[in-house]
């Protein structure tokens, strides 16, 4: 059983500098047995929230005045959206930190949900248009698709009646003329999973893929 590997693949904590200037969230993911067999629980989000449609894992937001730390962030929007008991989770471990190239840190946990089946989750129809599981050995079988976008650093903007706005006064400054202008900052990977008609990708598909590999290498 893969779950028996969980807790050996969990990153120590590390500090991020500027870590206050990013959106400070937390997910899980979560982890079903079912039938001796295990899955990965994902969410499709409802057309009401931010990125309607796209596939997700529970969570959110870090917020002071209801987390003491990461993890309850996790556990606190896992029960919010998928209706189910806190009781209910085990937190096997964390994964890892994510930081994205949008200025997203995503601290990431691994959580094995206690149900024996999908109804007894009331998940937020708000929230979540819908819930399924794949098969984790899914994603031990089939290879995602990778892509690349080519991301740009914009010392300026244009506004809706054509004026440039300086972002950055390169001249002024007396920065190298190269940075007036916009310039490469590199290429980041996109991981695309297909299964069933649904699209798992982005920080989702990320997160999956890590997970994946880091059992992989504790099988070899």
């Amino acid at each position: 059983m893969f779950i028996e590997l969980i807790p050996k693949i969990f990153s120590e904590y590390s500090t991020i500098i500027g870590k206050d200037r990013y959106l400070n969230s937390a997910v899980l993911i979560p982890l079903i047995q079912l039938n001796e067999r295990e899955y990965l629980l994902f969410e499709k989000r409802s057309i009401e929230v931010r990125q309607p449609g796209e596939i997700s894992f529970p969570g959110g937001h870090f917020e002071i005045a209801k987390d003491k730390d990461f993890m309850d962030t996790a556990i606190r929007e896992t029960v919010e959206e998928l209706g189910i008991a806190a009781n209910k989770i085990t937190i096997l471990g964390k994964l890892g930190t994510l930081v994205t190239p949008m200025g997203i840190i995503v601290e990431t946990y691994i959580g094995k949900l206690e149900i024996e089946s999908l109804n007894e989750l009331k998940y937020d129809s708000k929230e979540v248009d819908k819930i399924f599981l794949v098969p984790l050995e899914f994603f031990f079988n089939n290879e995602p698709e990778k892509y690349e976008n080519q991301l740009q650093l914009h010392p300026y903007i244009v506004d809706e009646n054509g004026e440039k706005i300086d972002l950055l006064p390169v001249r002024e400054l007396g920065l190298p003329e190269r940075y007036a202008n916009p310039w490469k900052k590199g290429k980041h990977r996109v991981i695309v999973y297909r299964y069933n008609q649904e699209i798992i990708w982005g920080i989702t598909a990320e997160l999956v893929y890590e997970l994946v590999n880091r059992i992989k290498k504790l099988n070899e």
